[in-house]
Parts: structure tokens; C-alpha cells; sequence
């Protein structure tokens, strides 16, 4: 692992790394905010995993995230999206390839070398931020946006034990109804839509529900609201599952990261109490 940048932050160290990671066949970056308790000792985690077309710098530059993970002794870990380099597979589409990993495991071609996005956090980038940094392995959550709030969702629900609070931000919650998750699930999985349930939160949760409340919010002027989120489908999911859910419909925000900024000191706080 490589220190590419770091910089003081509210007391804390925001700091991007690059690593060579045996799961994607590609180097990898990320990024981690280490709040300044963390001198005195391991400190509880919050990954956030970020929408397509972004990677780390979105959330660390735009949420204003530092401020209240300092105060509130949280380290936050953004890993990118997916693969990336000149050997790695891409589309000309924004919502296919490079910056769109859908936090999944593909098994078609020629996607299925590199994109191994779910193994890659919850593997081989979990072991190494616990070996590397001063994170509280038992004290670890779960957050993201749009295609992240996927990622976040559907890793909780697969590994509760691993990531035991969790929230989102305008996530695709139910990707095999939704033109979004259709796309992405046919390319990196292939067409037969059984195997598409295991990276469906809408399907996961009808199976398993988790002991965690989940706390969600999405925007009614989302652009994506109708299309692609269609909230509705994940919370009925979840009150037939019984699954404990604070899902909040935000008037007037967007799909943006000033909605991000405007309720990412909730989410944190959701995810401190969680895990405190």
C-alpha cells in the first residue's frame, strides 16, 4: 500500500491510498479519514460506497463528512467504484464498466476478470484496512448513494455480523425491476434473472431481514425518484419482512451531494449511536 495524498483535517488525517488488489487484477485507490481519537486507539468504522461515474473524492470533497466524523470519533473508508486502467473492460455508457461496479461479483465476459467489487470490500479491503489502520474490526457500518446505497444495502444484509449498522441515500433498492440494475445485472451476470437475487436488497431482505434499523433517505425531487429508485418496492419488502426501516421522503432534495451534505450528519450520527 501506497500513501498517494494526505492532508490534516478537523483534528483528524484524510489520506488516499493505492494498493494492488488480487481480487480486481488492477491497482486500486481509496480513501480514509481517521478522526483524532483514533490517536488514543482503535476507532468504530462507517464505509461509504459511492454512486456510478464516482469514486473516493466525491464524498471526501463534497459532503463535508470530516467535520462531524471528528467530533463523533468515526474513521470513514470511500473505496472506488470499481476497477480501473487501460486493461480493464469499459462501455462508452456512464452506467456500465469503469465507475459502475454495482458491488458485484460478475461472471460474464469480458467483465468477469476484474469486476469483483463485493469480494474486493468485503474481503480483501476490509483485511486490509484492519491491518493498516486503527479500526475497530467489531464496530464496523455501512453507508452509500444511489448505486452505493445498493452496495451498502444488499453487503449489510449478506453480512450482518460484518457491517452492523447501516443507512443510505436514494438507493436502488430493487435493481432487477429498475432500468439501472437491469442493465448493470445482465452485462456483468447474464441474463438468467435467478441469479440476479443475491445482489437484490428488495429480494435479500424478503429473505433474511437484519436485527439493524435501517435509516434511508431519499429526495421527492430526485430526477430518479419514478424510473430507477422506486422506494416503495424496498419498503414494502421490508414491512413484510419485518425488517425495521426509518425511510424518509426529503422534500425538495435532490439526487445531488448538497442533499448528501445537507443529512450526511444524521447518518453518521445514526451509524455512532449504532455502534457505540
Amino acid at each position: 500500500m501506497q500513501t498517494v495524498s494526505s492532508w490534516k483535517s478537523f483534528g483528524g488525517t484524510l489520506s488516499v491510498h493505492e494498493h494492488d488488489s488480487a481480487v480486481c487484477g488492477c491497482p486500486m485507490q481509496f480513501a480514509v479519514f481517521t478522526p483524532p481519537q483514533a490517536a488514543n486507539g482503535p476507532v468504530p468504522v462507517v464505509w461509504y460506497l459511492s454512486g456510478l461515474t464516482c469514486n473516493w473524492s466525491n464524498v471526501m470533497e463534497k459532503s463535508g463528512l470530516q467535520r462531524v466524523a471528528a467530533r463523533l470519533g468515526l474513521m470513514i473508508i470511500a473505496p472506488d467504484t470499481s476497477p480501473r486502467g487501460d486493461d480493464v473492460p469499459n462501455d462508452d455508457a456512464y452506467d456500465l464498466g469503469q465507475g459502475a461496479g454495482f458491488y458485484l461479483s460478475a461472471t460474464q465476459a469480458p467483465w468477469a476478470k476484474h469486476f469483483q467489487m463485493d469480494k474486493y470490500i468485503t474481503e480483501e479491503l476490509n483485511a486490509l484496512v484492519l491491518s493498516e489502520f486503527p479500526a475497530d474490526a467489531s464496530k464496523q457500518g455501512i453507508t452509500g448513494h444511489s448505486m452505493g446505497g445498493h452496495g451498502a444495502l444488499t453487503l449489510h444484509l449478506k453480512h450482518p455480523d460484518t457491517y452492523k449498522t447501516i443507512s443510505a441515500f436514494s438507493p436502488i433498492g430493487a435493481p432487477s425491476q429498475v432500468p439501472w440494475g437491469q442493465k448493470a445485472f445482465a452485462a456483468y451476470i447474464g441474463d438468467d434473472t435467478t441469479d440476479w437475487a443475491q445482489y437484490d436488497a428488495t429480494e435479500l431482505v424478503a429473505k433474511h431481514a437484519s436485527g439493524a434499523t435501517m435509516l434511508i433517505d431519499t429526495g421527492d425531487a430526485d430526477p430518479f425518484l419514478e424510473e430507477q429508485l422506486k422506494p416503495e418496492l424496498f419498503i414494502n419488502a421490508c414491512e413484510a419482512a419485518g425488517q425495521s426501516l426509518n425511510y424518509r421522503i426529503q422534500p425538495g432534495y435532490d439526487h445531488s451531494y448538497w442533499f448528501i451534505a445537507s443529512l450526511i450528519e444524521d447518518h453518521l450520527e445514526h451509524h455512532a449511536q449504532g455502534l457505540s
